[in-house]
């Protein structure tokens, strides 16, 4: 029983869902990635190079016929090369790029959203393990300590343009209210 509590626990915490709508939005992401790299950039760059098509770039290792061009990867492996496959290499590095950089401009606009809290611990000068910013003695080394003043929680970018737009909505109503009356 105590199996299924901690589990029934574990399911509440709600990690487990996040964590689950984070496999499924990437799983997703991979597949949009994916066909942007494969269908969309690939190309025009295999044009400017010459009208390669990067998925077909590849080298026969050992197999095949010898002395027999073979017009893709495809027709290679069926005739029983083993082909070393740069293009589709190509292709999931350019992948992997593009979806490196779609997290940090999420991230980067999470951060933005997020509001800022301020620091409540620091490290002790003396033994470095870490203790309130109020502390004027450590508690670990029984060092004293000067304590350190501490920033009020600021507003996160989003709250503060949400804060002047309504703060200058409320100037321009007050305005229309005044022409209104005369």
């Amino acid at each position: 029983m105590s199996f299924f509590k901690d589990f029934r626990a574990f399911m509440e915490r709600g990690n487990a869902i996040d964590m689950a709508v984070g496999i499924i939005v990437g799983s997703v992401m991979t597949s949009v990635v994916n066909s942007l790299v494969k269908d969309v950039i690939m190309p025009p760059i295999g044009l400017l190079i010459g009208g390669v098509d990067f998925s077909q770039w590849f080298i026969v290792l050992k197999g095949g016929v010898t002395g027999v061009h073979y017009p893709t990867v495809a027709a290679a492996q069926a005739a029983g090369a083993t082909t070393l496959n740069i293009g589709l290499f190509l292709n999931s590095v350019v992948s992997f790029l593009i979806t490196m950089f779609a997290i940090f401009l999420f991230v980067r606009m999470m951060n933005k959203i997020r509001t800022q809290k301020p620091v409540t611990t620091r490290t002790c000068p003396y033994c470095k393990t870490s203790i309130n910013v109020a502390a004027t003695k450590c508690p670990n080394c029984c060092s004293n300590v000067k304590p350190v003043e501490v920033a009020a929680a600021s507003d996160s970018d989003l709250e503060k343009s949400v804060k002047k737009l309504t703060k200058m909505a409320k100037g321009k109503i007050s305005k229309i209210k005044k022409i209104t009356k005369n």
